[in-house]
């Protein structure tokens, strides 16, 4: 359960973890996914310190978008994705460059 959490957020998670092992998902993966759901909806909800600009930026809840960018919809992940990847990789000249170029400097 990620640090931090209220009550709310310890069912969330709990909700999660329980859904993704019943759909065949092995029990860290499922720890990860609800993890990383919770975390993102504190963001979304200025419940946590700090959060990134896809968390706080996107219009839809996770709920709502339903998988909708789960990285191999048609075009895969979003440019912004692909800036924090770059970033994480200090990739030089990623603020300059358009969804393809991070693409294919992120290795995708």
């Amino acid at each position: 359960m990620p640090a931090g959490s209220n009550r709310k957020r310890e069912r969330q998670y709990e909700h999660i973890k329980e859904s993704e092992e019943r759909r065949g998902t092995s029990e860290g993966r499922a720890e990860e996914i609800a993890a990383r759901t919770v975390n993102k909806e504190r963001a979304r909800a200025g419940e946590s310190r700090r959060a990134g600009k896809v968390s706080t930026r996107d219009p839809k809840s996770s709920y709502e978008r339903g998988g909708e960018r789960s990285h191999s919809g048609p075009q895969g992940p979003t440019r912004d994705q692909l800036y924090e990847e770059a970033k994480k990789k200090n990739i030089q000249g990623r603020s300059s460059m358009n969804k393809q170029e991070l693409r294919k400097a992120v290795g995708r």
